[in-house]
């Protein structure tokens, strides 16, 4: 299987890191995009099919569906403001359902709120969904 560019929707996640850094060279501040994408590839690996939410200005990164399962995704690099916070979380805000929501971040503190679970990075990798 050769290296790939997987497309969702409007973005393209690279399946190969070392691919993507060969291409748009090693760059730190890309790190939103970079966990982006491994969250991507993650969920693509656990057989889910991804979508990235839209509705109106607001954006969900990912919505993720495996038969009769479906989970909402916000990747953020840090959470590192009560703005940021608020931008991140309020993306759930006209979503009714009851499916678990998600924002995934570097930070080892639990921003958890209004039922919607914050992650680190690595506890969202290791945990079953």
């Amino acid at each position: 299987e050769g290296k790939k560019i997987v497309s969702v929707n409007e973005k393209y996640y690279c399946a190969d890191h070392g691919l993507r850094e060969a291409v748009f060279g090693r760059n730190m501040q890309n790190i939103d995009q970079i966990l982006e994408n491994i969250v991507c590839l993650e969920l693509l690996r656990r057989n889910y099919k991804v979508y990235v939410g839209k509705k109106g200005d607001t954006e969900i990164d990912f919505i993720a569906e495996k038969q009769d399962k479906k989970i909402y995704v916000q990747v953020a690099y840090l959470l590192a403001g009560e703005e940021t916070v608020k931008r991140e979380f309020s993306v759930y805000n006209s979503i009714k359902d009851s499916y678990p929501k998600y924002v995934v971040s570097m930070d080892d503190f639990d921003f958890s709120q209004n039922g919607i679970i914050h992650k680190n990075i690595k506890d969202f990798l290791l945990m079953d969904f």
